[in-house]
């Protein structure tokens, strides 16, 4: 195999695989965590966290929102002024079972309304005025990570990897089909490359690194492969995109797989024109899939070991806009699953809607303050090395 095919196919290949890791010996154990489980859900495009947890009491929030406020007698109930929204009417399952904590009113100093921008602060976990070139996942496989020799011990059901899961030495692993990864590793250019034993070849920076990558590649790939079948998962899921990422993400923990961190995403949530009922069946899209994985787990044992952090890039503005829809705001919910929760239901106070910054939500709780929790009680790991300054911690875990 000649350079520029070398280059044509493994540019190529890591380019949709995107698990550059090749600095410690491939037969490194794994030194993560423990058997605690932590998968991220992203919902993307700005969720409306007025409309999400409503405040169907408060005058103001229908005053602003004449024409897209859910109804007081529509909103599920969940204390004497906030409820859920009408689609989300699944999550009360998890919710009267413990197993569900909201936290209003988080953001982050100075936001930023673009959604790249602000998207880029929620992965990185860097001031606003800053710009990291890391995520905080992936710093915490740098520094937590020791041995970690392949990157499948971080795995973004997708066909891309987001920033958030990208470290300077360590790098996760993005795929959809554990299957269709293996077979992808057993095409001839595949063997070829793993067969080079050119020292030249090996020795130059860029073709090293790329021989290295599908070295990794093709070692998680057989790891994934043989592990996931192992399990044959029966529980039902809706038929969504996110119903099917989550039920690939049981999978993999039900059958046994190292994998510490698992990231997936849902999208269409940038409401800008008639939002009440997209946004309505968004949330019930993610409330169906959410409720499907979590009872999984708990069916198979594993929802003791396993916590759920669902965030959005910002929330929307309190105002409605002239389209029956929602503009970009700053601050919103985050919400939590799991059977070790220490706080659960709503944790904080409702959004003061009488005390706004430019017409916007003002946060109250520091997104980082809910990751250095999470990092610290529920993973065991430094928070501060891995976000790069100190945050006050919580008590949910």
């Amino acid at each position: 195999m000649n350079r520029r095919n070398f280059l044509k196919y493994s540019a190529l290949a890591s380019g949709t695989l995107l698990v550059p890791n090749f600095l410690k010996a491939f037969e490194s154990k794994n030194i993560l965590s423990g058997n605690k489980k932590l998968v991220i859900i992203q919902l993307s495009g700005g969720n409306d966290a007025l409309n999400t947890i409503v405040p169907y009491t408060n005058d103001l929030y229908f005053k602003n929102r004449a024409g897209i406020a859910i109804k007081k007698e529509q909103a599920i109930t969940l204390t004497p002024e906030l409820g859920l929204n009408t689609g989300m009417k699944k999550l009360m399952e998890l919710y009267d079972k413990g197993f569900m904590t909201i936290i209003n009113n988080v953001g982050y100093p100075n936001p930023d309304r673009s959604h790249f921008r602000s998207m880029d602060i929620w992965h990185t976990a860097s001031n606003s005025n800053e710009y990291l070139q890391t995520g905080w996942l992936g710093r915490y496989l740098d520094s937590s990570c020791n041995g970690c020799a392949n990157p499948h011990h971080a795995i973004e059901v997708d066909d891309t990897l987001s920033l958030a899961l990208k470290g300077e030495l360590k790098k996760a692993m993005a795929l959809k089909n554990a299957d269709e990864l293996y077979k992808l590793t057993k095409e001839n250019f595949f063997n070829k490359l793993v067969s080079i034993t050119d020292d030249k070849m090996l020795t130059e920076d860029n073709l090293g690194y790329l021989y290295k990558t599908m070295i990794e590649t093709t070692s998680s790939a057989e790891y994934i492969y043989n592990t996931s079948k192992t399990y044959n998962n029966s529980y039902v899921y809706p038929q969504t995109a996110l119903g099917k990422q989550l039920k690939t993400v049981s999978t993999f923990i039900n059958s046994g797989m190292e994998t510490s961190v698992y990231y997936v995403s849902m999208g269409g949530f940038d409401t800008h024109i008639n939002q009440l009922q997209q946004h309505q069946n968004l949330l019930q899209t993610f409330a169906d899939a959410v409720t499907a994985f979590v009872n999984d787990l708990q069916k198979s044992n594993k929802l003791d070991d396993t916590l759920v952090m669902v965030f959005s890039e910002f929330g929307r503005r309190v105002q409605q806009n002239a389209s029956n829809g929602t503009d970009h705001g700053t601050a919103g919910n985050m919400f939590l699953f799991g059977n070790k929760l220490k706080q659960n239901g709503i944790i904080n106070e409702a959004p003061d809607l009488t005390d706004l910054d430019d017409g916007d939500l003002k946060y109250k709780i520091d997104f980082r303050s809910v990751y250095a929790t999470v990092l610290n009680n529920w993973l065991g790991v430094s928070d501060k090395e891995i976000l790069l300054q100190n945050f006050a911690k919580m008590s949910f875990v």
